[in-house]
């Protein structure tokens, strides 16, 4: 019996994908991130007119037009045509490094109190704005704490999200920001 080789980026990729269909049609387009920077924009109380909504907006906006540009899409994209694209955009830094400029526009949102770290409080509300309900999310803020001083640092933080999108261990921290993938 053959079995499938499991491409641990597509993993984590198809999760982001079903977590940004937030309307469920199959298709991601830009009213699925409008979407999402609500749900960020509520979830940590940040008024529409705040600089960090203005960041968040236009990180997201940029990112939005690196995956058209790299999946050929006019105004959505499938999930085959997602994966590829952020793939694509997450090693092409030519115009705009996606990983590293969005990843700090979130932080910026997620600390809320200004302390320069994410705390456990600011990682939950993460998991609301992402609808992730996994009964093992919080274990990715552990993970990711990799100094082990109760909270998650901007230095931190940003290793997580690039594991996501580069490392194909799906057990590194920042493979778990949406839970255990591809159990």
């Amino acid at each position: 019996m053959a079995t499938a080789t499991l491409d641990p980026i597509a993993v984590k990729l198809d999760a982001m994908f079903s977590a940004t269909d937030s309307d469920h049609d199959g298709y991601v387009d830009w009213s699925d991130y409008q979407r999402l920077i609500d749900r960020y924009l509520s979830a940590y109380k940040i008024d529409k007119n705040d600089r960090r909504a203005h960041a968040l907006t236009a990180m997201y906006q940029m990112y939005w037009m690196e995956l058209l540009r790299h999946a050929d899409g006019t105004h959505r994209l499938d999930k085959e045509q997602y994966r590829y694209a952020n793939r694509a955009a997450s090693v092409d830094a030519s115009r705009f490094n996606m990983v590293e400029g969005l990843s700090h526009a979130v932080f910026d949102i997620m600390d809320i109190d200004g302390d320069g770290t994410i705390s456990k409080d600011e990682f939950q509300r993460y998991l609301k704005v992402w609808d992730i309900t996994a009964p093992d999310a919080m274990e990715a803020f552990h993970e990711m704490d990799i100094d082990g001083d109760g909270s998650i640092s901007r230095h931190e933080f940003i290793r997580a999200v690039r594991e996501f999108f580069y490392s194909p261990d799906l057990n590194s921290p920042g493979s778990l920001l949406f839970g255990h993938l591809g159990r």
